[in-house]
């Protein structure tokens, strides 16, 4: 049983991390938005959705967050409950697609705030595939 789980929350894991395709924090990195020539009216376009955002974006990851506890905590249980087990699947798939739909909503949101020559650089700008979401390839790691 104990591997079982093990395995199962190997296999979980990425789904956990995953973020809509192509989303990244590239609005965090000042090194991104200088390059992007964003101006004085972008900026504040950008800074406001991304606080208007914020709050839900931590209320939806703590969803998630506690809907993978609980269903680890079904794993755990013997016998397990296959009811009881369906429904804590159900609710982590429920809050991983209103995470999923809020940061596209996000996305698209600070899509619209830009130029397409801007977004057309930040695509250039895009983290290479295995290299993580929140490091373009242009720059070092932020500590």
């Amino acid at each position: 049983m104990r591997r079982g789980l093990v395995f199962l929350l190997l296999l979980c894991a990425p789904l956990a991390a995953q973020m809509p395709k192509g989303f990244y924090a590239w609005w965090g990195r000042p090194e991104i938005r200088k390059d992007l020539k964003l101006s004085n009216e972008q900026q504040r376009q950008i800074r406001a959705t991304v606080t208007q955002f914020r709050p839900h974006l931590i209320e939806l990851r703590a969803e998630v967050n506690k809907a993978e506890i609980d269903l680890a905590a079904q794993f755990d249980h013997d016998p397990v409950d296959q009811a009881k087990a369906d429904q804590a699947i159900e609710h982590l798939i429920a809050a991983r697609s209103d995470l999923t739909r809020t940061l596209s909503q996000l996305s698209l949101r600070l899509r619209v705030a830009l130029t397409e020559e801007q977004w057309q650089q930040l695509q250039r700008l895009r983290p290479a595939p295995g290299q993580g979401a929140n490091q373009p390839n242009e720059y070092p790691q932020q500590k």
